[in-house]
């Protein structure tokens, strides 16, 4: 119940920080670099005292944040190379298919957890519905003389990012339940590794930092406090639940974010959301029986 509880809350927070920035129209380096700053800063009064009450051995906590904050930034630099050259419409579904996916089987081989037939169905459920609502963005070859090319590197990247995201959410599952690192302060310190990375690159882009801020106050502020407030959700929940479990159930976001984009946005093809968004729940389902 309490794990349930945690991916609802994470899945919510994560659609509304993705439609925020969406609808803002901006990303790149100094705005995740903006987002960064302000997190580590409004979340500093949680991630400070949970570091405090719980101080953790420095020989295994500083590999793990680094590690966690290596593959973090990964993610995002392979994850904005791949929308420059490619179509977002396949490397997102891709990447938010392949990841879960990828996630069961390193639980079921590294970690070593056992998911019954119920639970496996409901992963494949869940992989195959986010990329049905995932392809209803992409772009058809009649649009443009090279989309075939765009197509075939965006499924590279979308693979390649699905890797990380796998293990990202292996790496940091280990860390909170294997190693046992508290959620709130063990991610609070991965967040100051990537800003520590991260803002010097945005401050060679002189004046942009400054002008996402200005730009996009509120995008800003509702990335940098939902999104790591979602993820530490995600990382508590793993203390509840096998990583097989609650890594597809938390790809119900991927829904909010379709039915928001047809709802709000006016993104095409709601039928075929709908219908990805329908698979997606019935894996949930599943995975709740399981």
């Amino acid at each position: 119940m309490i794990a349930a509880l945690l991916i609802a809350g994470a899945a919510l927070a994560h659609a509304v920080w993705n439609i925020a920035m969406k609808r803002a129209g901006t990303s790149g380096t100094p705005f995740i670099a903006a987002t960064l700053l302000v997190g580590v800063v409004a979340l500093a009064p949680l991630g400070v005292p949970a570091l405090v009450a719980s101080p953790p051995t420095a020989a295994v906590f500083a590999p793990l944040v680094l590690g966690s904050a290596a593959l973090q930034l990964a993610y995002f630099l392979l994850l904005q190379r791949g929308y420059r050259l490619a179509d977002v419409g396949v490397v997102y579904p891709l990447a938010r298919g392949t990841g879960p996916l990828l996630s069961v089987v390193g639980a079921v081989l590294l970690l070593g957890e056992r998911p019954g037939p119920v639970v496996l169905a409901g992963a494949g459920l869940v992989v195959a519905g986010v990329v049905v609502i995932g392809l209803a963005g992409s772009r058809s070859p009649l649009v443009e003389p090279d989309a075939g090319a765009r197509r075939w590197r965006g499924i590279r990247y979308g693979a390649a990012v699905g890797v990380v995201i796998a293990g990202y959410t292996l790496w940091d599952a280990a860390a909170v339940t294997r190693a046992e690192l508290e959620p709130v302060g063990y991610y609070w310190a991965s967040m100051v590794v990537q800003l520590a990375v991260l803002l010097p690159l945005a401050l060679r882009e002189r004046g942009a930092l400054a002008r996402v801020v200005r730009g996009h106050p509120v995008a800003v502020a509702l990335v940098a406090i939902l999104s790591p407030l979602a993820y530490v959700a995600v990382l508590a929940a793993y203390t509840f639940a096998p990583v097989s479990i609650v890594a597809p159930a938390r790809e119900v976001s991927v829904v909010l974010i379709a039915l928001a984009g047809w709802l709000l946005l006016r993104e095409p093809h709601p039928l075929r959301r709908l219908l990805g968004s329908v698979v997606v729940l019935a894996g949930i389902a599943l995975l709740a029986l399981g």
